[in-house]
């Protein structure tokens, strides 16, 4: 069996999380994402932290919500059963490096 392909489906729920907020909202925040912290759409999974840095200079204390709402699509996309708990404790970054580890085995 193939092993799913994390940064295709950090992607698929990092664009979710934000379709979460609205179209024309996912659109503006990417147009900033770019333009403003040059962090380009496909570049995501590579540069996590640019990525997360943003958000939460974007969203502030609103970015914990959108980061939750990422993870728990890339476990169900992953297959994973996570729920909120079990990342609670951890920062978003270390929390994405322990998904990725689970979807590797």
């Amino acid at each position: 069996m193939l092993k799913p392909d994390f940064e295709r489906l950090l992607l698929e729920a990092v664009d979710e999380g934000l379709a979460s907020l609205g179209e024309s909202s996912k659109q503006a925040i990417y147009f900033h994402l770019e333009k403003r912290f040059n962090v380009q759409k496909q570049e995501i999974p590579c540069r996590i932290e640019a990525f997360i840095g943003a958000i939460e200079k974007i969203f502030g204390l609103g970015a914990n919500f959108l980061e939750s709402l990422i993870l728990k699509g890339l476990c169900e996309k992953a297959g994973l059963n996570a729920n909120e708990n079990s990342f609670k404790d951890h920062a978003f970054a270390e929390t994405l490096v322990a998904v990725k580890r689970m979807m590797e085995q």
